[in-house]
């Protein structure tokens, strides 16, 4: 490990992405959007470059600027419907149950661009806790990169955005976690170029412990040799 990253993180309360962070729904979000790229005449692997950590209507904005807002909203209803009713490979991230297991009774919230329907599906199939503070797409009015659903998450714990550390996967979830003035552990390879604070592989190698000042604290392990 980079003599740069502590070995120890602390924090007051943690905020968690779901797809790509805590679960691993890749397989389902490559079929039903290299799907609509198809049925939209777009080149269905460079969609896939943008459409991780946003809301589906945020990605189809960005791939089709010029088409009414209303119609991505739709089509965004429509994609989630599909996403929920398919779950086939959906699976935790490797160390995720234990990880997971280590919050409970910690303060931690999901903040996800799923809806309230999706987190559930996924996370249900993937044998995880729902954490009970969520922040859901219902509960925004703006798409990550925009900071909103951190600083809900925040706000609903009850501690200021620098006691949190965020973990996210994507460029845009990344970018949210910034702009909320959050530290921000990396997990998975799509957040490795992304200069994080911490990045890991995945949740494995991850130990949380309540110190005794009651924070949060984070050791990782250095990777095997």
């Amino acid at each position: 490990m980079p003599a740069s990253v502590p070995p120890v993180l602390t924090a007051r309360a943690l905020l968690l992405d779901m797809d790509g962070t805590l679960v691993n729904s890749d397989a389902v979000v490559e079929r039903c959007w290299r799907h609509w790229a198809i049925e939209h005449g777009l080149d269905p692997d460079e969609a896939l470059k943008v459409v991780h950590g946003r809301q589906g209507y945020a990605t189809m904005a960005a791939l089709l600027p010029d088409r009414p807002m209303e119609q991505n909203y739709a089509d965004n209803r429509v994609m989630l419907a599909q996403e929920t009713a398919d779950t086939d490979g959906v699976v935790p991230i490797a160390g995720a149950p234990a990880f997971m297991a280590a919050l409970s009774g910690l303060p931690h919230a999901l903040v996800t661009s799923a809806d309230e329907a999706l987190a559930q599906a996924r996370m249900t199939v993937a044998g995880l806790p729902i954490p009970q503070v969520r922040v859901t797409a219902e509960c925004v009015g703006a798409s990550k990169p925009d900071p909103e659903g951190f600083l809900k998450g925040a706000a609903e714990l009850g501690f200021a955005p620098a006691d949190c550390i965020a973990f996210e996967d994507s460029e845009a979830g990344i970018e949210a976690v910034r702009a909320a003035g959050m530290r921000v552990v990396g997990v998975g390879p799509r957040a490795a170029g992304l200069a994080p604070d911490v990045h890991v592989d995945d949740l494995m190698h991850l130990t949380v412990t309540e110190g005794p000042d009651g924070t949060i604290e984070l050791r990782v392990a250095p990777p095997a040799a």
